[in-house]
């Protein structure tokens, strides 16, 4: 079966269509991006890609390369063995590695000499981030953006969630970030990404949606946690109608603590955290803080964070940025259960 090369375009247009999307690279490159629904078959692991290249450099780039090619034969053979046996004829995968070249040509010669559909992805993943990086400039113009405001522990991720339950088109920037958007916000066990994966899954997130419905997203900063938010989404989103949540402060701060409950648990984790307000706060302030949540005040600490700190903050954040605050399409009020909140959600969609 002869082997196919595909420009970017191409493959990141045809994505639904392969059988699988094979990543060659090595396991570090993969951590750090990789195409949407890419599986990782390296070439060359980690310290074998630095053995040759110190060959390479010590030696001759002719020892390097016998070394790599016996290397790189040894783990196409396993990647085969544990992946390949039981694909069918017809199986068509989507091979790249960093431009496209000797790692990723190796594995796509040898599984089309096997007889499989092979593509080959030209330029790599170097061209694929290219065509992300423009598509993040071109697609936030097509979507029409309705922006869910309200200040912290309203609610607004849970709504999105519910929206997205009954089929209103959402974009959760928050989940792809893998962060809730505050000083508190990186759930402790779960890192954020980094700010190449995170460009790629709102990339990827962007791509699914329909042009034709609104998309619903949470009102966000520059940034969600320490990722970037891409240029143009934010300056479409900063431009678009409000839509603004309401909910009583108690229920607020129960809210909060339902999910944040790791921080409830453990407080000195917590007590970290709250050492980043100390530049805005002062001392004295962060001091109290924790020793009320030492204390096992924390719902006390909440509230005050949210009276004294965060909604200030939001507040003035919102008037000075998003051009639709000031005369929301429609201020939804709940009341912290799931039926007022299943009411809200079908609200909006009715909008």
């Amino acid at each position: 079966m002869p082997l196919v090369t595909i420009s970017a375009a191409d493959a990141l247009a045809r994505l639904a269509e392969f059988g699988a999307v094979i990543d060659a690279r090595s396991p570090s490159e993969f951590a750090e991006d990789r195409l949407p629904g890419a599986i990782n078959w390296p070439s060359l692991n980690d310290a074998e890609r630095a053995l040759v290249g110190t060959e390479y450099k010590q030696v001759s780039p002719f020892a390097a390369r016998k070394r790599g090619a016996a290397l790189v034969a040894r783990n196409i053979a396993a990647h085969i063995e544990r992946e390949a046996m039981d694909k069918p004829k017809d199986w068509t995968p989507l091979v790249y590695c960093w431009r496209g070249g000797q790692r990723s040509g190796a594995l796509a010669t040898v599984l089309s000499a096997i007889g499989f559909r092979v593509h080959l992805l030209d330029g790599g993943y170097r061209e694929y981030r290219r065509a992300v990086i423009a598509a993040l400039e071109e697609l936030p113009l097509r979507f029409d953006l309705r922006v869910i405001c309200g200040t912290t522990g309203s609610g607004k991720s849970r709504l999105l969630q519910r929206l997205a339950e009954i089929g209103v088109q959402v974009l959760d920037l928050e989940m792809l970030a893998n962060h809730r958007g505050s000083v508190l916000g990186l759930v402790p066990g779960n890192p954020q990404p980094g700010q190449k994966q995170f460009e790629s899954r709102v990339w990827d997130a962007l791509r699914r949606l329909d042009p034709v419905r609104p998309v619903i997203v949470e009102s966000e900063s520059k940034k969600v946690g320490d990722l970037r938010v891409p240029e143009k989404l934010i300056e479409r989103m900063r431009a678009a109608p409000c839509i603004r949540l309401d909910l009583p402060l108690e229920a607020r701060v129960q809210l909060l603590i339902e999910d944040y409950d790791f921080f409830v648990r453990d407080t000195e984790t917590f007590c970290q955290r709250l050492d980043a307000l100390r530049v805005l706060r002062g001392h004295e302030v962060v001091n109290g803080w924790q020793e009320a949540a030492r204390a096992g005040r924390t719902r006390e600490v909440v509230r005050d964070l949210l009276v004294s700190h965060y909604d200030p903050v939001y507040l003035q954040s919102m008037k000075r940025n998003f051009a639709g605050f000031a005369q929301p399409l429609r201020v939804i009020a709940w009341d912290g259960s799931a039926a007022s909140l299943d009411a809200a959600a079908r609200g909006i969609a009715a909008l």
